[in-house]
């Protein structure tokens, strides 16, 4: 019975990432950030499980990349397609037929698949990443959401407002994930400083940031991480 719960608790990742999609279809992009949040707490949980369970399975593996692609890939992808299209006159933009805005979200679910099916066979990616992490790309996304909803910065709301800001941020998002630039995974093994000098780094700029400008500093988690991998390349 054990052997099924990492993939029971997967099952409720791949739940809330298609009710995040239902939600940020339907225009409801601040609800459907959370659910996607309760998706990356199911994510850290299955791997959890199994590892206390010792309930490995290929199955389970499969199943964590299927339901990441759904949470971490599609559902920020249409919260984007969202910030581009809301408060246009139309609902997108064409030229020779395409829809600019659908090709530009689109990016960031097809990166999302490549980089987990990357991932899943690259043997070296245990201690750190190399390009950025689905879950790390919907924080990047729905950051900005929350972000905006809860802080009503100007300049955030000016970031998700600006239609050529957006589609650059998600061309860029979507690179890192097939990327193979150097980051670190915040799982670690002991508390010494040595090490975990990028961790805690960027729990120290984390901690200033909204010290100092309050839920608008959630749009800075993850370039605060990517700058505190590089950094902690130099150690």
């Amino acid at each position: 019975m054990k052997k099924h719960i990492p993939n029971f608790i997967t099952s409720l990742n791949l739940t809330s990432g298609f009710t995040a999609v239902i939600l940020a279809a339907g225009g409801n992009i601040v609800a459907a950030s959370w659910f996607i949040v309760a998706a990356m707490v199911f994510d850290f949980l299955d791997g959890f499980s199994a590892r206390m369970l010792k309930a490995y399975s290929a199955i389970g593996k499969e199943l964590d990349s299927l339901a990441d692609v759904v949470s971490f890939g599609v559902a920020p992808a249409i919260i984007i397609y969202n910030f581009l299209t809301t408060g246009s006159s139309e609902s997108s933009f064409k030229i020779a037929g395409a829809d600019i805005m659908i090709l530009v979200a689109a990016l960031m679910p097809v990166c999302a698949a490549l980089r987990l099916a990357v991932f899943n066979l690259d043997e070296s990616q245990t201690t750190s990443f190399k390009g950025l992490a689905t879950p790390a790309n919907a924080i990047a996304v729905i950051s900005l959401v929350i972000a905006g909803h809860y802080s009503e910065s100007e300049f955030i709301l000016s970031i998700t407002g600006n239609k050529l800001i957006t589609s650059l941020l998600t061309i860029a998002l979507s690179l890192l994930m097939v990327s193979r630039l150097e980051l670190f995974s915040l799982k670690i093994s002991d508390l010494r400083l040595k090490g975990n000098e990028g961790r805690y780094l960027m729990l120290v700029l984390i901690a200033v940031s909204f010290a100092i400008l309050g839920m608008s500093a959630a749009a800075l988690i993850i370039p605060i991480y990517i700058v505190s991998s590089l950094v902690s390349g130099l150690f």
